[in-house]
């Protein structure tokens, strides 16, 4: 039976050793203003041994899969059973905040702590995940180390580029032990048959939950999004003084498709479909350009992103109509480059009620929230993986030193988090 209040308890003792991990993990990857742990790099690197010392530590077992993401496991009765994974990643963007992704690995190891000194019987295993790879930035493909394990990762991202580097991800992944071609075969470390749940915490990327004064939210859906890293507006250098008429403006071309954009964004918002543009790079070359030169060509990168599969289609069908009319308007060729996109992520409406009823039991005001951010629960969700996911009300939003999670909603948001694997785990075949 659920005891709230000794559930609440439980974990309030744990609150120094979440504390005191947060600020082991900064102090690993501090990156002045912030924090940098590249992903298949030696700031990953050093995050993954420090969760894998802590969770020995806590004498959970300890292991990691072909693409090096590391588990640390509560074993349950029936050991073949599917398991819950609860999970997040430890990468960051460079100079990031510490709570973005690490939460809700911090959060798994916390709830397991929790659970244990409750003296919780599991019907099946219980895992904290600590995934590698998320920040689609450094690679510009997302969810590497969650779709590697669950076989959904397309083998032609082993050739993509890490933007710092310039070596492919199946070089960086060997340098850390994994092993690529496990990758190239689709083979699955953590098949989705084989997980009965999967639940993340994550900081709110938004300040919604800090507008309306709330700790927590349990979100019911992450988005899912087409992205062209390498797009160009391909035009003619020419000469300044070269009459309007004349000119091929690479510069004008790509105002047209950034206000295009921004004119789809605001009447969709407008019409209550949510979504979000963003237009991440936007450079001339620096060896061509100059005040008295017409600019021959313009790089950017394009990120679109939605809760809705129809939605998304029907924005990229849109854009694709109104870039040839810029085309043929400004006497431009836009070249888009490779696509990369991933699904919508859906939360699991059980699991978004069993969540809310959690909140409630441990009186933690919550609502109902779409994450703006991606999230690896969406590769879990693409796989069909019954999928959750909790918000926490976090300052000054993510990928930026500034990120200002309070211990307080992180305590919150993992008591809701540890109400729900209470009950879970006592009947996790009831999840899927």
């Amino acid at each position: 039976m659920n005891d709230s209040p000794a559930i609440a308890e439980a974990v309030a003792a744990q609150r120094d050793f979440a504390a005191g991990l947060f600020d082991d993990l900064r102090a690993l990857s501090i990156d002045e203003p912030g924090v940098t742990r590249d992903p298949y790099g030696e700031g990953e690197n050093k995050a993954h041994r420090q969760f894998a010392l802590v969770a020995r530590e806590c004498g959970f077992e300890v292991s990691t899969d072909f693409a090096a993401n590391s588990f640390a496991t509560l074993p349950g009765r029936d050991r073949a059973a599917p398991r819950i994974v609860i999970g997040s990643h430890l990468d960051s963007v460079p100079h990031g905040g510490n709570f973005d992704g690490a939460a809700g690995v911090v959060a798994g190891l916390t709830a397991m702590r929790a659970l244990r000194s409750l003296g919780v019987e599991a019907t099946c295993d219980l895992t904290t995940m600590a995934i590698r790879a998320e920040e689609s930035m450094w690679f510009r493909v997302s969810y590497l180390g969650s779709r590697a394990a669950l076989g959904t990762l397309p083998t032609s991202a082993l050739d993509a580029t890490r933007v710092d580097t310039g070596r492919t991800l199946a070089d960086q992944m060997r340098e850390c032990g994994a092993d690529p071609e496990c990758v190239a075969r689709g083979d699955a470390s953590l098949a989705p048959e084989s997980v009965a749940a999967y639940a993340e915490l994550h900081i709110e990327q938004a300040p919604s939950l800090l507008v309306d004064g709330l700790p927590m939210a349990v979100c019911t859906a992450v988005p899912g999004n087409f992205r062209y890293p390498n797009a160009r507006v391909i035009g003619e250098y020419n000469h300044v003084g070269l009459p309007r008429r004349f000119r091929r403006d690479a510069v004008t071309g790509a105002v047209d498709v950034a206000s295009y954009l921004d004119d789809v964004w605001q009447a969709n918002e407008a019409a209550g479909r949510p979504m979000a543009v963003t237009i991440g790079q936007f450079f001339t070359d620096p060896e061509q350009h100059s005040l008295t030169h017409v600019p021959g060509e313009v790089r950017f990168s394009l990120d679109v992103r939605c809760y809705d599969e129809a939605q998304l289609a029907s924005l990229e069908a849109d854009l694709l109509d109104a870039l040839a009319e810029i085309e043929a308007r400004r006497g431009v060729r836009i070249d888009l480059g490779p696509r990369t996109g991933v699904p919508v992520g859906t939360m699991a409406p059980e699991l978004i009620a069993a969540l809310t009823e959690s909140a409630r039991r441990q009186d933690v005001p919550s609502i109902l929230l779409g994450s703006p951010g991606s999230h690896d629960a969406a590769a879990f969700a693409a796989a069909g993986v019954p999928t959750a996911m909790i918000l926490l009300r976090n300052a000054n939003g993510s990928h930026n030193p500034d990120e200002a999670m309070e211990i307080d909603d992180f305590m919150a948001g993992t008591t809701v988090l540890t109400d729900w694997l209470f009950n879970a785990v006592s009947d996790a075949a009831s999840l899927r």
